[in-house]
């Protein structure tokens, strides 16, 4: 490979900012803050407006990194926006635009930090992973309605585990962690007057290498479809077809590592809304493939549907990276890619695609195991866990967006800024995905009749689905648990192990439990598995917390997560008890998620849980101020 990544790693967030201390006497210390963090923003907005400036600030944090629910969003907006207008500088106007970069620009060609570009890129960001879910949950029902949940789907089913993989490797993690940094850093030289331009030169080194490299992994995988449908589920009645849909599905090999090339390169450039907007592009290729191609193709329509939608994520991108490619160097001349190439940091690449690889190994364990069972038992667990992860998507958007603040916070050596700021993501995580368990598990069976039965999903689907949704539910805070702590290993930009010993006893004991009880409890034996395995690993992750990660105060951690879960196990009842009143599963699944998040955001503030008192203190802010502003 070509590039070494900075010894000081950036990632997609803000450039480095001096102290707060410093920025106040410069009179931006509150643009400073909103890059740096809520702590020091607000003492410095006391220090330069008034307290409301402040607690403005504050709001922008809390709510608007975030800003999944449409509450939030809004609260993290208006928040930046007061902020603005007490600091005397200018407002959030044109909000896609700014977070695609045409806010006006700093150092090094990039838009300049103001105080609610971080807000205004977590909320754009987040509706647009919402709408991808969305999306995504729509393909799961049009998968449900054509083709059911029997022996054609399991097949798909099998063949997914190749985008599956993919995405994890290849977008979300493994060439993230390599490349932002080393565009960081390019772009850092760029701004310095380095001759030529290292962009275009980084571009040059590793794009056509890693092209090369995402081809033959495709032929790879094409060529040996039969036997690794024959390794990933050996008992399915008809494997000719898994093959051919294998052999479709494969083609995200080239096509996902090409989105997540353009993907970093783009987020180091601080371009949001493209990267965000893949999802949505992924999905609308499978819906279209579905029907467009289901009556003539059956099941490998949704197949074919994967390879194009894997070609609209790279074109979805593609324009706004041309765009930054084709930039002038500050010179004004046109770049000149000639340096030489440095290798990447393969300690940090090896470690970080070893623990996607392990945690994505669950997935290869549960369809091992149901293959042996009747048909339909793949497509069971995929349906529950599909639905049973929202709440888990919705709680690790949160500290996906504040990655960015962690490693700059240990970058900078403040360790301290970084804990606190790891403590509250997990507070505010925790409770997301404990509100959303107490509802799934309360309304698991309205909530899959609503989204499912109808077409081939019969009411026998709903109810075997919907009790698997109940089991997986278990393993949500654990699975949020790992995505939050994970990140702050990894937030130093170094190869760790730490993370991948622990993922692996988390699969050790998922296999364990999962083939001690297959044969019992069939499939519940399965999720069952699932949700110890990774409660196990976030487990030994927080047990780990030290001089390898982030370190905070494992015991206040616990002490604090046992008050959403309270929280969890008194809503959870009630919810269930309110739905079961109502026949209609749609009113029942609205008056039961109601119970649900009001029981649970009362025994919350009762038990002083802080995800749910900040939320609550973040609604009562954004309210007051709209109520002032139509005053």
């Amino acid at each position: 490979m070509t590039v070494t990544p900075p010894r000081t790693p950036r990632t997609d967030g803000p450039p480095s900012v001096p102290p707060a201390r410093d920025a106040a006497q410069s009179g931006v210390a509150a643009e400073t803050a909103a890059a740096t963090g809520k702590t020091e923003t607000v003492e410095t907005a006391r220090t330069i407006e008034t307290v409301e400036a402040a607690e403005a600030i504050e709001t922008a944090w809390t709510a608007g990194t975030g800003g999944t629910a449409g509450t939030a969003g809004t609260t993290g907006t208006t928040g930046t926006t007061g902020t603005a207008g007490a600091a005397g500088t200018t407002g959030t106007a044109g909000t896609t635009e700014a977070v695609s970069g045409e806010e006006g620009r700093g150092s090094g060609d990039l838009p300049a930090v103001s105080r609610g570009f971080l807000a205004r890129a977590a909320l754009v960001t987040a509706a647009l992973s919402v709408a991808g879910a969305l999306l995504g949950l729509l393909r799961d029902q049009a998968l449900a309605r054509l083709f059911g949940a029997g022996s054609d789907t399991d097949a798909f089913l099998v063949a997914w585990t190749v985008p599956e993989f993919a995405a994890t490797l290849l977008i979300e993690d493994g060439l993230a962690f390599a490349l932002i940094p080393a565009f960081s850093m390019a772009l850092a030289r760029r701004s310095r007057g380095t001759p030529g331009d290292p962009v275009r030169a980084l571009v040059a080194g590793t794009l056509p290498r890693l092209s090369l490299a995402f081809v033959a992994v495709g032929a790879l995988l094409i060529g040996t479809a039969p036997q690794l449908v024959e390794v990933l589920a050996p008992g399915l009645p008809d494997p000719a077809l898994a093959v051919d849909c294998t052999r479709l599905t494969a083609t995200c090999a080239v096509s996902f590592g090409l989105a997540g090339y353009c993907s970093a390169a783009l987020r180091a450039h601080r371009r949001y809304v493209a990267p965000a907007a893949i999802y949505v592009a992924y999905n609308v290729g499978i819906i279209a493939g579905m029907y467009a191609l289901g009556g003539h193709w059956g099941v490998r329509s949704a197949a074919a549907g994967v390879a194009v939608g894997g070609l609209l994520m790279v074109l979805v991108q593609l324009p706004s990276l041309v765009r930054q490619l084709r930039r002038r160097t500050t010179d004004g001349e046109r770049a000149v890619a000639h340096e030489a190439p440095r290798p990447l940091d393969t300690a940090l690449l090896t470690t970080v695609l070893l623990f996607a690889l392990c945690r994505q190994s669950q997935v290869l364990v549960e369809r091992f195991l149901a293959s042996q069972l009747p048909a339909g038992a793949i497509s069971h667990l995929n349906y529950a866990q599909k639905v049973a992860q929202m709440p888990m998507i919705l709680s690790v958007m949160v500290c996906t967006v504040t990655f960015p603040v962690v490693a700059r916070a240990l970058a900078e050596g403040d360790v301290e800024r970084a804990r606190s700021r790891v403590e509250r993501d997990l507070a505010l995580a925790a409770c997301i995905v404990l509100l959303g368990t107490a509802a799934v598990v309360a309304c698991a069976p309205q909530m899959i009749e609503v989204l499912f039965q109808r077409g081939a999903f019969t009411a026998r689907d709903t109810a075997a689905t919907a009790g698997l949704m109940r089991v997986y539910a278990l393993g949500l805070l654990g699975q949020t648990l790992t995505g939050v702590l994970v990140r702050s290993y990894f937030s130093a930009g170094r190869g760790t192990w730490y993370p991948v010993g622990a993922m692996a006893c988390g699969i050790a004991v998922t296999s364990w439990i999962g083939a001690e009880n297959v044969h019992t409890w069939g499939v519940y034996g399965i999720a069952a598995a699932n949700a110890t395995g990774i409660t196990v690993t976030a487990l030994v992750l927080l047990a780990g917390m030290g001089p390898r990660s982030v370190p905070v105060g494992v015991r206040g951690v616990l002490r604090e997560l046992s008050r959403p879960v309270q929280a969890a196990l008194v809503a959870t009842p009630a919810g269930a008890f309110a739905a079961s009143r109502c026949h209609d599963a749609l009113l029942g699944l609205a008056v039961g998620g109601l119970t649900v998040t009001v029981v649970f955001l009362s025994v919350g503030r009762a038990l002083r849980a802080q995800g749910v008192v900040r939320a609550l203190r973040s609604v009562h802010s954004a309210t007051r101020r709209l109520s002032h502003g139509r005053s």
